[in-house]
């Protein structure tokens, strides 16, 4: 067999988990992904793979890649220019909105992608040159109310330990389509067939995952914060409280109690359209088992009291010791931490609608309000890295009206997307296929897991990396530190020990360094390292501070040295790990050594969300607009959808257009038969779709999947749209009043038979 015929190792980039596979290439250039297989040597995905990375060639080859950057002309339309022309006029332009309206006025957005986490920690050097202070990315769309919890509750990111706890809980997510845990349907298979253990799954829908479950607590959409608290009084009612955990472990049960003391059951249940014997059956189960796992997902993170869903759920974890041990929820040890910085106090707010920041991102819905109007602050440009919030964003209307507002829209991105049509300049980049790629989503425990991707091929003629793009357009800005640059080059040809020397005095020397150290360490070492991998360059500082936090774990991996020699070992060790590595090995005692709070206790009150709680008792949950009947799930997972990167829906084997999932009665009632037309309206569009009659849904609920209503060639010039584009209906304004994320899973809608 020819060598470009041979089993190239790399992974999937499409859901968070990134299972390693190998990729056999062919076609007549060499370039196409012939064949796709699980990596079994992959420490955590072992051989195990989903359908969907069988389709990967889609993204990789086809007629959307753009191989050279495009400059908006006065007439609207693009033309191609020269990379010495796009970098010398992008950093001029961004100079000067600098010098006009601060580095403030410039605004980041992405990082990367999924699969594709690098290029955000290259944007560090970049923001740093322009002075930019405000960010944002897709997690700002689903996960900060999460985090502003785990902040203020436990000071660190959780998961859970599926494949050995006695039951697993899951709310709002659907892991047999979703994935999110490693070998998700095999872990799933094994919860479910063994009759001492037990499967609990909270959502609305009887989804994949609700077919084998145990119990399936089908709470009605938009209530999870009823059902859950409902739980937990019946934890306190029954006395099913994990008394010596508590105190051993916890602060502030005596300011939780009250809320959930009085709370009555019954009522809340029937809120939630959960029987309350149901109700009483999966609170006892978790309460009584040896070890409990929890997963909340998009399903409530972007619905209606997600913040306080998250809150809820993380009390029933810890009031059942469901925390650091076997089978439960744990801390894990990252090499770089996902969330970081303020959970959210006062005083982290944006400049325009004085919103909370979260882990340094501003919520994604109101990023049109600090666009628009004569604010002084008002972001002026901004920098879009391998994302497309036309698209994924809420009101899209509303956001391509801010976008389009911009002084200057940059999008970094392998094809000319819904976001970049509206750019002054595209800039394409490398593939995550064609360089040196990695993930930061490292959850396992208690073995975790870190995968740097060498290139399966190179890239087109002239494109490169989005770490070479950011370090020439910080060269053109006049902010590289040369001097650093060439000490540091000269430090690494003589030894690692004199290579840190340089590194840390420069640091200790110029507080400014730090921000800039991802393009010095890319120019001073990337060519030295081996081939294909210059992009893993900064991996050599997050490898020292992960020894820093760290270095008891990742000596139990085998990894070791004095002091930090360690972390050189470590380093290299991820540069030599072709199907990744073992980069951690945690003793289970290790999560309570990473809990935030000083006295390392987990806190149980998280104050500023009482009063949201206290207010479902006078609340009428989950009633829609009487102009809009309907609950309206915009993008719901199915096995034929995926993120957006894949572009080309050629690859989708069946229900091309993302049919209208309704429930039978409802279907009946409107008139409309399985296969036929409707119209879906919300208070932001409307869009005609095929119906699919479907008992998997509640009377009154209805879902749309995610992934679709992107345009595409059709191979004669003109663009296609395929299915709905879900955020033509749904309204920046529904988002969760502390985190700002959005209620896409809850959209007021009107259907109508065509």
């Amino acid at each position: 067999m020819s060598e470009k015929n041979d089993w190239k190792k790399t992974a999937c980039i499409l859901c968070e988990c990134n299972c390693g596979i190998e990729v056999q290439l062919g076609g007549e250039d060499g370039r196409r992904f012939a064949r796709i297989r699980g990596d079994k040597a992959h420490p955590a995905s072992r051989g195990y793979a989903c359908e969907k990375p069988s389709r990967l060639d889609y993204y990789q080859n086809g007629p959307h890649r753009l191989t050279r950057p495009l400059r908006r002309r006065s007439d609207g339309s693009f033309e191609e220019i020269d990379w010495e022309t796009a970098i010398r006029e992008v950093a001029a332009r961004l100079a000067a909105l600098r010098e006009r309206h601060g580095g403030e006025s410039i605004f980041y957005y992405g990082g990367g992608g999924q699969g594709n986490h690098l290029p955000g920690a290259y944007s560090r050097s970049l923001r740093a040159a322009l002075g930019s202070r405000y960010r944002s990315n897709a997690l700002a769309q689903e996960k900060t109310g999460e985090a502003f919890v785990n902040a203020h509750m436990l000071g660190g990111v959780t998961r859970s330990d599926f494949e050995h706890c006695e039951v697993g809980v899951f709310i709002g997510k659907n892991p047999w389509l979703s994935h999110g845990i490693p070998r998700a349907r095999v872990t799933l298979r094994e919860i479910s067939r063994d009759p001492a253990r037990c499967l609990i799954v909270i959502d609305p829908r009887r989804s994949e995952t609700a077919d084998l479950a145990n119990i399936h607590l089908a709470v009605k959409p938009g209530t999870d914060a009823w059902l859950l608290a409902a739980m937990l009084a019946v934890l306190v009612e029954e006395d099913l409280v994990d008394q010596d955990f508590v105190a051993e472990r916890c602060q502030g049960i005596e300011e939780i109690l009250p809320h959930f003391e009085a709370l009555p059951v019954a009522a809340y249940c029937e809120a939630a359209g959960v029987p309350e014997a149901q109700v009483r059956e999966a609170t006892r189960r978790i309460a009584r088992a040896e070890s409990a796992a929890f997963f909340e997902d998009l399903g409530v993170q972007m619905n209606r009291h997600s913040t306080l869903v998250s809150y809820l759920d993380r009390l029933l974890c810890l009031l059942t010791g469901s925390f650091g041990k076997r089978g439960a929820a744990y801390i894990p040890a990252p090499i770089q931490p996902l969330f970081s910085g303020s959970p959210g106090q006062a005083g982290h707010r944006s400049p325009v609608t004085g919103s909370r920041i979260i882990s340094g991102l501003v919520p994604c819905n109101v990023i049109p309000d600090e666009i628009l109007g004569d604010h002084p602050k008002r972001f002026r440009a901004m920098w879009v890295d391998a994302a497309n919030p036309a698209h994924s964003l809420a009101d899209a209307a509303r956001m391509r009206e801010a976008l389009s507002e911009l002084e200057l829209l940059v999008v970094v991105d392998v094809a000319l997307t819904e976001t970049g049509r509206l750019a002054d300049y595209v800039l394409p980049v490398a593939s995550q296929f064609e360089k040196a790629e990695a993930t930061f989503f490292n959850f396992e425990f208690p073995s975790n897991v870190f995968h740097l991707r060498r290139p399966l091929l190179p890239p087109p003629e002239g494109l490169f990396s989005e770490a070479e793009l950011d370090a020439r357009i910080v060269e053109a800005l006049g902010a590289m530190p040369e001097a650093a640059v060439e000490e540091l080059r000269g430090a690494w040809g003589e030894s690692r020990q004199r290579f840190r020397e340089v590194f840390f005095r420069i640091m200790a020397d110029d507080p400014d360094f730090f921000a800039m150290a991802p393009v010095v360490l890319y120019r001073a070492i990337g060519d030295a390292l081996p081939h294909g991998l210059a992009e893993g360059a900064v991996l050599w500082a997050l490898a020292h501070f992960a020894v820093q936090r760290d270095a008891e774990a990742i000596g139990r991996a085998g990894i070791r040295g004095e002091g930090l020699d360690q972390a050189d070992a470590l380093f290299d060790a991820i540069l030599a790990g072709e199907s990744g590595i073992v980069f951690a090995v945690d003793e289970w005692e290790a999560s309570f050594g990473r809990v935030g709070a000083a006295d390392g206790r987990l806190q149980l009150a998280v104050p500023e969300l009482f009063e949201a709680l206290q207010s479902l008792a006078t609340q009428r949950p989950g009633a829609p607009d009487a102009s809009f009947p309907f609950v309206l799930s915009a993008g719901e997972r199915r096995s034929f959808t995926a993120n957006t990167i894949l572009r080309n829906p050629e690859w989708r084997r069946k229900d091309a257009q993302g049919a209208l999932r309704v429930n039978p009665e409802d279907a009946h009632r409107l008139g409309i038969e399985d296969g036929g037309a409707a119209r879906i309206s919300t208070r932001r569009g409307n869009a005609e779709v095929r119906v699919e009659i479907s008992d998997r849904m509640q009377p009154g609920h209805v879902s749309l999947p995610n992934g679709m209503g992107l345009d595409y060639p059709d191979g004669e010039g003109e663009d296609r749209v395929t299915g709905v584009s879900l955020n033509e209906l749904t309204a920046s304004e529904d988002r969760d009043w502390l985190a700002g994320t959005p209620w896409h899973k809850y959209t007021p809608a009107r259907l109508e038979a065509l």
